[in-house]
């Protein structure tokens, strides 16, 4: 006798603050990482040191999002990633860049790196060292003597 619906597998995802988030295998499938990990080791609760649980709970929101087999040109998913990507601070948006980066889900560090390049993008020198933590160490005219041979960039 064949069973039309089939029994999800599901997966554990531990984060570094020890949350547990439980999520189907098909969507924890998205990240390279977590698929190699279940391929090479056949784990079901999968440490993720590098991520706290925040940043993981909207890395799974993503993914989920992702996986649902819409298009990612569709308008639902267009729609979705312009409110996901603009709903978070800029500071999230750097923790998810490494979680995606670490978890290897590449279209999400794409739409990461594209939508905080467009924030920094019309923002001063000083605004972008602000947002990033960069310690300007240059004296006053070694900044001078920068700026005026490339005074095309500070226009």
């Amino acid at each position: 006798m064949s069973t039309t619906s089939q029994e999800k597998k599901l997966v554990t995802l531990k984060s570094s603050d020890k949350e547990e988030f439980v999520v189907e295998e098909s969507i924890a499938v998205t990240s390279e990482t977590i698929k190699n990990i279940i391929e090479d080791v056949g784990l079901e609760l999968i440490p993720l040191p590098n991520v706290d649980g925040k940043t993981l709970a909207k890395v799974i929101e993503y993914c989920t999002k992702h996986s649902t087999g819409s298009n990612d040109d569709s308008e639902d998913i267009k729609k979705f990633d312009d409110e996901f990507l603009n709903s978070n601070q800029i500071q999230v948006l750097f923790d998810m860049v490494l979680a995606a980066n670490y978890l290897n889900i590449k279209s999400l560090l794409e739409k990461v790196c594209t939508k905080i390049a467009d924030r920094i993008k019309d923002m001063s020198v000083e605004e972008v060292r602000e947002v990033f933590k960069i310690e300007n160490d240059f004296t006053p005219e070694e900044e001078k003597k920068i700026r005026d041979e490339h005074a095309w960039a500070h226009e």
